[in-house]
């Protein structure tokens, strides 16, 4: 899903006026600049997600190591499958405060298991050929679920921006924010890490400014480091990340771990993880092919694809991946053309993370807060409220009580309160009716049009009632497009 908001179309017209052949397209021959072109792209793929799988890892509370194992996952086992070519799998942010609630209440050993059962559950319903049903979620509940994984995540990444430990809910989050300011002012130490933060958030939001050929270096590389060269400066005292061995970080689920899925609350993690990384990765999907001409997702394979990855991503003990719309787009705006890039960044992934993994300990926890608020400041995207709410106040209400339900509990608690209420929502816009009464001395006529259902039941009651006092009622039906039984039956009393 997706941390970065795309242009439709942007991608398509840059690639229509470079004349190259669509990317994918069966009709387009598989040309030899293909590989070059698809080198290239990984190199960037693979900078870009370098710094986002540290990230995610250390904000879901797990060993930094299993982020990367997660992204060569995404590259080495997601990137051969067929689906989409272009989009890439890894470690997402958006899923990173809920990996942190899991891990906080049942431990990192019981993650593996929901996240390979998940997988599984992700195989079967594209299996079904369940792959369409999640494009069939009302957009409201959509925008309003990102919203609400953006806000939980920048409330924690404020901490970790100044090196302190969060409290764990987005309420208790803010509940603690004077206390955060105060520790800050106090501690120099803190303020130093905040510096390192705010750099990195600015350079975030203010690199695409950059004129090229030096504005096309990923900005994530670009605030990782410079933030450890500066880190590296006399006087900075600030967190670094703690790496180790990869293949020590791998944990292959044992009996005990496995048992753990009897816990109902484990197994309603399963289904949270199912549902949500389903969603991020078939929208993520849609958004990347508006940016090429080449061709479209095939979303049930793309949704086994996506399952075999958890699948293998769980049985190693690591995160659960979806498909990120933030190294997709760098991966079709690098010019790739074919899978093979994909695959090929997972490879400089696993050969980065075993023979310099030395490297990732000079990078500043705080470095990372500041490249992961930035990601869920994308997912809040205040704009898309506003635009909503003009465009259909009746869905940005939908949008505004998901959003505002997953911060305050939970995110599929959230998530299913914005479907009823856009269920609601829906019936009402549904059950329009009209109704017109005219009167003659003794005799009444009432005239019924469109959907008479027990949601206007309040209404053709009242309409019954103005004309109790008549001798003779005429009712004309003739327009009622349906009559359920409750107002049926008003109307024969």
């Amino acid at each position: 899903m997706s941390t970065e908001r795309i242009r439709p179309g942007a991608g398509r017209h840059a690639r229509r006026s470079s004349g190259r052949p669509s990317v994918g397209s069966p009709a387009s021959p598989r040309r030899s600049g293909d590989l070059g072109a698809d080198f290239m792209a990984s190199i960037v793929v693979f900078l870009v997600a370098l710094p986002l799988c540290i990230g995610v890892a250390a904000a879901s509370g797990v060993p930094v190591a299993l982020g990367i194992i997660t992204g060569i996952v995404g590259g080495l086992v997601v990137g051969f499958l067929p689906g989409s070519s272009l989009q890439v799998s890894g470690p997402a942010a958006g899923l990173a405060v809920l990996c942190l609630e899991f891990v906080t209440e049942h431990g990192v050993g019981l993650m593996g298991p929901v996240v390979m059962v998940s997988g599984i559950l992700q195989m079967i319903l594209g299996t079904l050929k369940m792959g369409r049903v999640f494009q069939s979620i009302s957009l409201s509940v959509v925008q309003g679920m990102l919203a609400g994984i953006g806000v939980p995540l920048i409330l924690s990444q404020i901490y970790a921006l100044v090196d302190s430990k969060q409290h764990g809910t987005a309420p208790k989050n803010v509940m603690g924010l004077p206390d955060l300011a105060k520790d800050v002012i106090e501690d120099a130490a803190k303020g130093g890490a905040l510096l390192l933060g705010v750099l990195a958030v600015v350079i975030c939001f203010l690199w695409y400014k950059v004129p090229k050929p030096l504005g096309k270096v990923p900005a994530p590389l670009v605030a990782v480091v410079l933030g450890c060269v500066i880190a590296a400066l006399p006087g900075f005292d600030v967190k670094k990340v703690a790496f180790g061995n990869m293949l020590d970080a791998v944990n292959i689920p044992g009996f005990g771990d496995i048992s753990g899925l009897a816990d109902p609350k484990v197994l309603m993690m399963v289904v949270t993880f199912t549902v949500i990384a389903s969603a991020e990765s078939l929208f993520s999907a849609a958004a990347v092919d508006r940016m090429h001409t080449g061709a479209r997702t095939h979303y049930n394979k793309e949704l086994i694809a996506q399952g075999v990855g958890n699948t293998v991503s769980g049985a190693l003990g690591a995160m659960p991946l979806t498909a990120v719309i933030v190294r997709s787009a760098a991966n079709v705006n690098a010019g790739a053309r074919t899978k093979v890039s994909r695959v090929l960044h997972g490879v400089w992934l696993l050969g980065f993370g075993l023979l310099l993994p030395g490297l990732l300990g000079l990078i500043p926890v705080s470095v990372l807060a500041g490249v992961l608020l930035h990601a869920g400041w994308k997912l809040f995207n205040p704009p898309s409220f506003v635009t909503m709410w003009k465009k259909d106040r009746g869905e940005g209400l939908v949008m505004f009580v998901t959003t505002g339900a997953i911060v305050a509990t939970n995110l599929l608690d959230g998530v299913l309160g914005g479907l009823a209420v856009a269920v609601i929502l829906t019936a009402l816009r549904m059950s329009h009716m009209t109704i017109r009464t005219t009167t003659d001395g003794d005799a009444a006529r009432l005239e019924l049009k469109g959907n008479a259902t027990f949601l206007r039941m309040p209404k053709l009651i009242d309409a019954l009632e103005s004309i109790a006092d008549k001798d003779r009622v005429v009712v004309d039906g003739q327009g009622i497009s349906h009559l359920d039984m409750a107002c049926q039956a008003q109307l024969e009393e």
